[in-house]
């Protein structure tokens, strides 16, 4: 998935290292957020020091590392002000014997002193062997943490440094890139809100080795899941294709046919009725009431308009079949007229070619499907199928708001603003 270079613009991105060998993995994160737009400032610890030196970071974020050795008083460069800089304290790799001083609000160093003095969210990244992961009391230390103002970013199984194969690994560059963007994007309009969303082409067969289809990627849905986990919403993303580099906690479900897609389309309605609550509080009376947010569904899926009117077991042999083929078609189920839209937030999606009729063609969606809006992507060709950017005509029932051509995930954004005052 292309991320956009402005995706963290203006963001103020703290990183804290310490003595793990999954430290290099800290050198392509810091590499991911300065082409994401964001400025990085580094706190090493001592330990840190044995296996990357200061100047590969200070090289690769432009700016002074801080430690124990270049803490001044005289500027902003201690462990006070560098908190009140940050946007976001991040600790990646995170040793158990980090963890356990943090735990305990131990200080004994610069970076545990900025911990400690740091007030807002900080994100954790842990890095060690499995035994010592799965300590009990390096369970509590993280426990302890949990509910002390960080967030966890689990770890991986796979080969570890020590030749075992384990739980304990940090988890890859591109995951902690993508927790660390959902807290530094996260809208409270979207925040723990359910949105549902359908994507790909579906595959309707023919026989068991045939099927139809359309050139419909997935990755316009893929881009708006990932638009979508960054703003915190609690998403589901049921599709044929995925785009590769997603959030590897989003949420997915992969499906082929579309009746397999109704299936579990209609599954999730019925659970994101029911509500995932978030907490308000009401200033008045101090007092936390329960608020049930609206569920949203985007339907991007490219169904099939005709499926086969008889699938076959077995591969069909073109020696039975003879010199032409007959594939007798019927119509196929409309998805979107079928599920329970009542108290839901529908956006559809439509692709045309015909530009000249293309927006009087979406339009009539918003009332022969009964939905709240629609998206439309007027296409030229088969060609702009699959492709990296994305132009959009957010068509409401009394205005149409166009979004510019862009990469797919920076057009994502942009039909969330608009989605929200629906």
């Amino acid at each position: 998935m292309f991320i956009p270079s402005d995706l963290l613009k203006n963001k103020k991105i703290l990183l804290a290292v310490t003595g793990s060998i999954a430290i290099y993995k800290s050198l392509e994160l810091i590499r991911l957020f300065v082409k994401a737009g964001a400025e990085v400032k580094i706190i090493m610890s001592e330990e840190s020091k044995k296996f990357v030196t200061p100047l590969t970071f200070e090289t690769l974020s432009y700016n002074k590392v801080l430690d124990n050795t270049t803490e001044s008083w005289a500027n902003t460069h201690n462990h006070i002000k560098i908190g009140e800089w940050a946007d976001l304290f991040l600790i990646a790799p995170a040793t158990a014997n980090t963890i356990a001083k943090l735990a305990n609000a131990i200080a004994d160093n610069i970076l545990l002193q900025t911990a400690l003095a740091y007030p807002n969210i900080k994100l954790i990244a842990p890095s060690a062997n499995t035994n010592m992961l799965e300590n009990p009391l390096t369970k509590a230390n993280l426990k302890m943490l949990a509910i002390a103002n960080y967030k966890i970013i689990e770890t991986q199984t796979k080969e570890l440094a020590c030749k075992t194969i384990g739980n304990g690994a940090m988890a890859e560059p591109l995951n902690i890139f993508w927790h660390s963007a959902k807290e530094l994007l996260k809208d409270t309009f979207w925040e723990d809100r359910r949105v549902i969303i359908t994507g790909g082409s579906t595959i309707e067969k023919i026989d068991d080795v045939r099927y139809l289809s359309n050139y419909s990627s997935g990755k316009m849905a893929s881009s708006l899941a990932t638009a979508l986990y960054c703003k915190g919403a609690d998403v589901n993303l049921i599709s044929t294709k995925f785009d590769s580099d997603l959030p590897e906690d989003l949420y997915t479900i992969d499906v082929e046919s579309s009746s397999e897609m109704l299936e579990y389309l209609s599954d999730s309605i019925r659970v994101a009725k029911k509500g995932k609550l978030s907490k308000a509080t009401l200033m008045r009376d101090e007092q936390i009431h329960l608020i049930q947010k609206k569920p949203y569904l985007f339907m991007i899926a490219a169904v099939s308009d005709y499926i086969p009117a008889y699938a076959q077991d077995g591969k069909l042999k073109k020696e039975t079949l003879g010199d032409t083929w007959d594939l007798k078609l019927k119509q196929n189920i409309d998805i979107l007229n079928q599920i329970d839209k009542t108290d839901i937030t529908t956006i559809g999606f439509k692709a045309e070619m015909d530009e000249k009729n293309a927006i009087t063609n979406a339009s009539k969606m918003i009332d022969e499907k009964d939905v709240d809006a629609v998206c439309l992507n007027i296409l030229k060709d088969s060609s702009s199928f699959g492709t990296d950017t994305n132009k959009i005509e957010f068509i409401l029932p009394d205005k149409i708001e166009s979004i510019p051509e862009s990469d797919k995930l920076s057009v994502s954004f942009n039909i969330l603003e608009y989605a929200k005052s629906l």
